[in-house]
């Protein structure tokens, strides 16, 4: 393995034709590059999508009310199913494996926004929510000044607001310290107490920097609301299939509203574990596809090499011939041939390993770190070790033909041949 001769000898067949050696190595470095490339290109699209979840807790659900479809004791359809604070207190008393049950109002309905002012600041594009500190729980922020909401806070009915980052941006200067100001919404003052921020950056995310959360009881009272509840979340715990979970807490409700058991539409909602199941589910099937586009593409490399190797072997046939008529073993023959393919293809397929990687980083360079639904394109390590291993093997294949029709050189017929 290690004798210079024999090193010498596979320099001067790859260099005798350096045309047909660079063709024939470039068809194994461009497999080896669309691999690596299209690996990362998948993470990158899968590290921007579940990126979008951030660190929400995927084994959660949202319920609201909406219209009954189906007439129900006495109630015709098309009635309304609004929740209060006792729906609340039955899913906490009978949804058995529920961690949080979490009710929230936001001013003006999903995706509704307000207009907040402070002296002359003033900002309209600003979500308003009525949270209890449990929502921490299911969708976590990071307080970067002052505190998170409490149980205090709740029960004193408490005029005071965490604020997204981006609503200190525009409400105060740079300098200066939000905590402890007052902020007017819809002519009510509250106290901020706390801003928070994002680990996480997506579309979905970026909105949240510009909610304003306020507790709950407070939300109620101070805008009117009553003892109405907009939507749920609801986490469940890890020994619990979120799907049944959902199916019974919607039960409770309909059971409390007097709606048909069988109605789909009376409530309302999103199932965050289902959802996570799906996207993972698709990103399996785009590495599989993206595995057999790869290896297809390096395999047809492959071949390339094992096709020139017969030709060199072709040509190197009187060489063959004298070798084993002076005692060289087939063995010899063989591992001398398989050698060749190696070191083209382990040379051709490093190379595109590298090239690909170093594109990757290119790309992760200029898209930067919030790039939507795609960040990150990059391999791991054990990603790249597997593509290492796909290139020994590969180089292996690609001489074992060749090698054996070496091996099978008649040497008499070999010392005739022009």
């Amino acid at each position: 393995m290690f004798d210079a001769d024999r090193w010498q000898e596979i320099y001067h067949v790859l260099a005798k034709n350096k045309v047909r050696t660079a063709l024939t190595a470039f068809g194994v470095f461009w497999g080896m590059f669309m691999l690596v490339v299209l690996m990362g290109s998948g993470n990158g699209l899968r590290n921007g999508v579940m990126g979008s979840f951030g660190s929400f807790a995927t084994n959660s659900f949202f319920m609201w009310g909406s219209t009954t479809s189906m007439p129900y004791k006495g109630f015709q359809k098309g009635r309304y199913v609004a929740f209060d604070n006792e729906d609340t207190e039955a899913l906490r008393r009978e949804l058995k494996g529920a961690e949080v049950v979490a009710p929230r109002c936001q001013l003006g309905g999903y995706r509704g926004t307000n207009y907040v002012t402070r002296g002359k600041y003033s900002g309209s594009s600003f979500s308003i929510s009525g949270d209890i500190p449990e929502i921490m729980r299911i969708s976590p922020k990071k307080i970067v000044e002052g505190r998170w909401l409490n149980q205090k806070d709740l029960d004193d009915k408490r005029k005071v607001a965490v604020i997204g980052s981006r609503v200190r941006d525009v409400l105060f200067e740079k300098e200066e310290d939000p905590i402890g100001e007052y902020i007017k919404i819809s002519g009510i003052y509250f106290m901020v107490i706390g801003v928070h921020d994002l680990e996480f950056t997506s579309d979905h995310s970026e909105r949240e920097l510009e909610s304003i959360m306020v507790p709950l009881t407070t939300f109620q009272q101070a805008f009117n609301w009553g003892d109405r509840v907009g939507w749920y979340s609801i986490m469940g715990s890890d020994d619990v299939l979120i799907t049944d979970l959902e199916e019974r807490a919607k039960s409770i409700l309909k059971k409390t509203h007097n709606v048909h058991p069988n109605d789909p539409r009376a409530i309302g909602g999103w199932n965050a574990a289902e959802e996570f199941g799906k996207i993972s589910g698709l990103f399996i099937a785009i590495n599989v596809l993206v595995w057999i586009v790869g290896i297809g593409t390096l395999l047809a490399g492959v071949i390339g090499v094992s096709n020139i190797m017969l030709v060199v072997v072709k040509e190197r046939t009187k060489e063959i011939g004298i070798r084993k008529a002076i005692g060289a073993t087939p063995f010899l023959i063989v591992s001398q041939i398989i050698l060749e393919a190696l070191i083209l293809t382990g040379i051709a397929g490093y190379l595109g390993l590298s090239m690909g990687v170093w594109v990757l980083e290119m790309v992760n360079d200029a898209i930067g770190a919030g790039a939507g639904m795609f960040k990150n394109p990059e391999i791991d390590l054990s990603a790249a070790l597997i593509c290492l291993v796909v290139i020994v093997i590969s180089g292996g294949l690609a001489g074992v033909i060749p090698a054996r029709k070496a091996a099978n050189v008649d040497p008499i017929v070999a010392l005739r041949s022009e």
